[in-house]
């Protein structure tokens, strides 16, 4: 496994890794310096699932395969381990892939959409968005009611009963969703930063880029919003860590 860091903030979250390219980005230098411990499993080397009650969040990254891909016999049990997670109230953030897997995982359908929607852009809060602790000092802030971030996929997900929903495109309206406060499912991509970016390029399909300048745009905004998602996941009371 790879990328840990010191235990200083309670138990170290989980971060689930699809593919070689799909990397962490921005989310672990956010963990870092807030003093979170986190630590890399691999699931396509053959790392093995952490278990539920020895972490103290989780994030689960994107990846080419789908949800219902059963040549990757971890994905079924990846879904089993963020449904427990989400029984015991920890912190969630799933991006693309994960997202559609937290979204199967509580009973949600996820389904092939009628094209691809990749590349540098953006997406709409919802009114719900607009007003969510995560999201919502976007639209206060500097963006207005859009959120700049890369798309890269065709799949797309129903809500989970009870979820609220946080932001659409026009192609695929279900981008964003929360369950309880702290369980965050994500269609698109918030954590690339320059190093992931380039690493992305050379996969990317003919005439999809990720120029300097978007990718400077992408990283602030996703910083800004995986910062707030800390705050509210882990909270603090006196300094330390609930």
């Amino acid at each position: 496994m790879a990328g840990a860091v010191p235990l200083s903030r309670g138990r170290p979250w989980a971060i689930l890794q699809h593919v070689a390219h799909e990397g962490p980005g921005s989310i672990a230098g956010v963990l870092g310096g807030a003093g979170i411990a986190h630590c890399v499993h691999r699931l396509d080397l053959g790392d093995a699932l952490p278990a539920v009650d020895g972490i103290g969040g989780l994030v689960v990254m994107g990846g080419p395969m789908g949800v219902h891909d059963d040549t990757h016999p971890w994905l079924a049990r990846e879904r089993d381990l963020l449904r427990e997670a989400v029984g015991l109230d920890l912190p969630i953030l799933g991006g693309c892939l994960g997202g559609q897997q937290l979204a199967a995982a509580l009973g949600a359908e996820v389904t092939t959409g009628p094209d691809e929607e990749v590349g540098a852009g953006e997406v709409e809060l919802t009114g719900p968005g607009r007003r969510d602790p995560v999201f919502g000092p976007e639209y206060h802030g500097l963006s207005g009611t859009t959120v700049a971030c890369v798309h890269w996929h065709r799949d797309t997900f129903t809500l989970p009963e009870g979820a609220v929903h946080l932001a659409a495109t026009r192609r695929f309206p279900h981008q964003a969703f929360r369950v309880g406060a702290r369980a965050y499912g994500l269609q698109f991509h918030v954590e690339v930063d320059p190093g992931l970016a380039a690493a992305w390029r050379p996969l990317l399909p003919d005439g999809v880029t990720l120029a300097g300048t978007d990718v400077t745009r992408i990283e602030g905004a996703g910083r800004r919003i995986l910062r707030r998602f800390v705050d509210v996941a882990v909270p603090v009371a006196g300094g330390v860590a609930a």
